[in-house]
């Protein structure tokens, strides 16, 4: 009877454990020849909040692929990738649903508006608290190409798949949901999986979940995978599989990622030296195998590594595979063992695995170099970036966007963060900060927390809540600080050493806090370069005073060992050797250096140039101090020898920036540049410019690429007078103040910009209106509208010259903003330069300037690819004349847009021009080979 009653109770409790789990059974028909998965559903979702649920949302991430108007294709657009936008509707995937049941009865289903990818049921009876449902699904998926996200079909046939079949969303209280947005961060409940799986021959299948022998059918093979506590579910079929599987003394490592040409006895060794660093931090892992793919690495590569071609190798091979290993693994592991949102919370995995990442290399590459063997290099190990040990580029990678105001805080939504914010900067200041609590708080307090943390949460959802929580319990140090400034906000640390006296026995000194944080700061004694004591000062509110013991300390030094991301280390330190010691030496490195903070960097860059056709080749020297940091005060000074003209040439300039925190006004600049060049054949002119600008953007969303630009300029010109030189026979030097307001909406798909600009001059005043708009169709076809509109308000310069008219054709650019070739040419190819301004036209015509005032629209349409067509119309009005209706029209062959392109005329005013004499001269180009202007095209998709 007791017997009985036992089996009764284990049965009983059986049931229980079985019903309050999620469950997932799934059978599933690949027909890859068509991308086609036939799937078979059964969905079990326990309701663990006290609520009744008339409403569920499933995630239906494959469909993300459907049309150009998802949330993953605008984000594909947002970041200047158009093979999306551009790929053939049967390139994309979709999902069919045929059915959603529920007690054989058929469920009202919807996707959601603007979100195709979630799915909204309504349930035939309210769910239940505590209580399950049960629904069955029949649908179809195609699969989509897999050179959009790297998951999908291969050109080679293999396939990468991720978030392929319908998953519950998680209720808490409040559903989470959201698209698919290619970052990795699907939120699921996590649930036992059963997936029954048909296949063509000739594949072989990998998977995380365990798995049986396939067995072979008539024409497919067909195998059983599952596996328990599931949130992930990679699946590849591959025909030739490079997936290695190494068994450790714990579990399967199953990995494809690059193995650099290591022997498989240093691949295992390697493998197990991590599952050993792994284990010992974290414990036993709860599966059997754990998948690392090369697709993950590719996702979160070792930044610095993954930018060199394969022949240059700075790392040994096995210092490459190894943390490319350790990362991915890190991350898999973290990722499949702490349920976090990933949406919201993603911080908290990224912030332990760099954390581990960099212990690991303290602990067994504690000499290993940021420019690894670089740093031995003759002419190399002179500069500051060959003293940097690897873990140091970290704080680098985090301060470039600190210093350029473009940081964002760790609690932001992951879709809200730039690319380079989600992708490095973000994940270093996360493993960064925890390193410096763990040195605030000291006793490896704060890495013991992380793994009792990640033990006792494995297979359980947790929030970065859970850890604040374990951290506080284990230390009587006050950590809000951490989890209210260094989480939640993008206020800086910067502190600084003001006032210094000292005794015999005792120093007196006062640390400025330089924002206004609570965060606390290490202070050093030293003796040379040896440390004499360490205390961290806390509650600096504004400036604090303290005492501390002399000792034989002869400097005073704030975050010494650099644990800290400080916005700002040259303020941190005082001698107290004497009055004047504290004045830094200077030091001069011939190129660009990382920052050394305990120097005044002078910095030399030979230059090698060809800015004009006057002055030809240049050879000259750059003279200047900005770092790899960027700093707020930059100047520089670069003369150059210009070979042609047989003349020193050269340009000079002195900017301040003041960068604001949380207001749309995102930086204030001022300063003064100036140039001397040719300008004409053995004629050269002087500029000296100083200007004010204010830069605005969202400060509510860095992803806008809404911006505002105001100018304030004073140009002062001063040209070499030549009598057989119409255009500098009357005015050769002259000053015209400038006013230009920008607004800028630059995306891949739809381009809005326009200006507005005013100037004034001694002679002269004049307004002019400038709009373009760009935009990319469903049909991959382009659209280019731009419209202009100038007058004077006052011209009293000779009529005989047009040098400060408005042009139609080729602006004069008196003001010396555009980058000609030849701007005084007449003739020849460089007279065929195309500068984007003014009247905008590409015919050269009769009537090519205008003094009073001028009005053109240009447009182009796409024809074939990158071949389009152009059209230009307008009025230009002269004095003393009516105005006169100018056109053109021709082929625009747009390789670069923006950067290099062709202009071929065809019909204008001036008739059939193609039919003309002398046509090669009326083709005309844009091009731009100035470095910065083409860096441009990579900025504008990170920041």
């Amino acid at each position: 009877m007791r017997i009985r009653f036992l089996n009764c109770i284990i049965f009983f409790a059986l049931c229980l454990s079985a019903f309050g789990q999620n469950k997932i059974d799934l059978k599933a028909d690949f027909d890859i020849e068509n991308r086609q998965i036939k799937i078979s559903q059964t969905i079990q979702y326990h309701n663990t909040t006290d609520d009744v649920l008339q409403t569920i949302y499933l995630n239906d991430w494959n469909n993300s692929y459907s049309t150009k108007k998802t949330p993953l294709a605008i984000r594909i657009a947002d970041e200047y990738k158009n093979d999306f936008h551009l790929a053939k509707s049967e390139d994309r995937g979709f999902s069919v649903i045929a059915s959603i049941k529920q007690n054989d009865e058929d469920l009202v289903y919807t996707q959601l508006k603007n979100q195709t990818d979630i799915i909204e049921v309504k349930l035939n009876e309210p769910l239940q608290p505590k209580a399950s449902y049960t629904i069955h699904l029949e649908y179809l998926v195609k699969i989509p190409k897999a050179k959009f996200t790297k998951y999908g079909i291969t050109d080679e046939g293999d396939v990468n798949l991720r978030y392929w079949y319908i998953t519950p969303a998680v209720y808490d209280g409040e559903w989470h949901y959201f698209s698919n947005k290619d970052l990795n961060d699907l939120y699921i409940p996590k649930a036992d999986v059963f997936l029954n799986i048909n296949y063509p021959n000739g594949y072989a299948i990998t998977s995380e979940l365990n798995s049986n022998t396939p067995l072979q059918l008539d024409n497919k093979q067909q195998v059983t995978l599952e596996g328990k506590d599931r949130i992930n579910n990679k699946l590849f079929l591959s025909k030739n599989s490079k997936f290695k599987t190494l068994q450790t003394d714990n579990f399967a490592i199953v990995s494809d990622i690059n193995d650099e040409g290591l022997e498989i006895i240093d691949k295992v060794l390697i493998t197990e030296k991590v599952t050993e660093f792994i284990f010992k931090n974290f414990g036993a892992y709860p599966h059997k195998k754990l998948l690392l793919t090369q697709i993950d690495n590719d996702y979160d590569p070792i930044y610095g590594l993954n930018f060199l071609p394969s022949f240059i190798q700075p790392y040994p091979n096995h210092f490459q595979y190894e943390l490319k290993l350790l990362k991915v693994a890190l991350h898999n592991y973290l990722e499949n063992t702490l349920f976090i949102n990933p949406r919201t919370e993603q911080w908290l995995i990224d912030g332990i695995q760099i954390y581990y990442l960099m212990n690991y290399v303290d602990e067994h590459y504690p000499d290993m170099k940021f420019l690894g063997t670089f740093a031995d290099f003759w002419g190399v190990r002179s500069f500051h970036a060959a003293d940097m040990k690897f873990n140091d580029k970290y704080v680098l990678a985090y301060l470039l966007m600190a210093r350029t105001n473009r940081d964002q805080p760790l609690t932001m939504a992951k879709d809200s963060l730039l690319k380079f914010n989600k992708n490095i900067a973000n994940k270093y200041k996360a493993g960064v900060g925890l390193k410096y609590l763990d040195d605030f708080v000291n006793k490896d307090v704060v890495e013991k927390s992380i793994q009792s943390f990640v033990k006792q949460h494995k297979l359980k959802s947790t929030s970065p809540r859970d850890l604040e929580t374990y951290l506080k319990s284990n230390t009587d140090k006050n950590l809000d600080w951490f989890f209210e400034d260094y989480l939640n906000s993008r206020k800086k640390i910067d502190f600084k050493i003001r006032k210094v006296k000292k005794t015999e026995d005792s120093i007196t000194l006062t640390i400025k806090n330089k924002s206004d944080t609570k965060m606390p700061v290490s202070l050093y004694s030293l003796y040379n370069d040896s440390v004499i004591s360490k205390r961290w000062v806390e509650n600096i509110k504004g400036s604090k005073t303290i005492t501390i013991p002399r000792l034989e300390a002869n400097k005073l030094v704030l975050n010494y060992e650099n644990k800290i991301p400080e916005f700002n280390l040259r303020d941190n330190w005082k001698s107290l050797k004497g009055f004047f010691f504290n004045n830094k030496p200077l030091q001069f490195r011939v190129f660009q250096d990382v920052e050394d903070p305990y120097y005044n960097q002078v910095f030399f860059m030979p230059t090698f140039e060809f800015n004009n056709i006057y002055d030809g080749f240049t050879l000259g020297i750059k003279t200047y101090n900005k770092t790899v940091l960027r700093k707020l005060f930059n100047y520089k000074i670069e003369p150059r020898y210009a070979f042609k003209s047989k003349t020193i040439t050269g340009s000079g300039a002195v900017f301040k920036t003041h960068y604001i925190n949380d207001k749309n006004l995102f930086a204030v600049h001022y300063g003064i540049a100036g140039g001397y060049n040719s300008y004409a054949e053995d004629l050269f002119v002087r500029q000296i410019t100083p200007s004010l600008q204010f830069q605005f953007r969202q400060n509510d969303d860095f992803r806008s690429n809404k911006k505002q630009l105001l100018t304030l300029r004073y140009v002062d010109i001063h040209r070499d007078k030549d009598v057989n030189n119409v255009l500098t026979s009357t005015t050769p030097n002259y000053s015209i103040f400038n006013i230009r307001y920008i607004n800028s909406n630059d995306n891949l798909i739809n381009y809005n910009k326009w200006y507005t600009d005013f100037q004034i001059g001694e002679k002269f005043s004049k307004i002019s209106f400038n709009y373009e708009y760009r935009k990319l169709l469903e049909s991959n076809r382009q659209i280019n509208i731009r419209a202009f509109a100038g007058a004077f308000l006052k011209n009293n310069t000779d009529l005989e010259s047009n040098y400060f008219n408005f042009a139609l054709d080729r602006p004069t650019d008196y003001l010396f903003d555009y980058n000609y070739l030849g701007r005084s040419e007449a003739s020849g190819i460089f007279s065929q330069q195309y500068i984007d301004a003014e009247g905008g036209f590409k015919s050269k015509l009769e009537s090519p300037f205008a003094n009073q005032w001028i009005t053109t629209i240009n447009a182009s349409t796409t024809i074939w690819k990158y071949v389009l067509a152009y059209g230009d119309i307008g009025l230009v009005k002269n004095k003393f004349d009516s105005a006169k209706f100018v056109y053109d029209s021709g082929v625009r062959i747009n390789l670069v847009t923006d950067y290099f392109e062709i202009y071929l005329p065809v019909y204008s005013n001036l008739g059939w021009e193609i039919g003309q004499p002398n046509y090669d001269q009326k083709i005309r180009f844009k091009f731009t080979a100035d470095p910065q202007v083409l860096l441009g095209l990579f900025r504008r998709r990170w920041y």
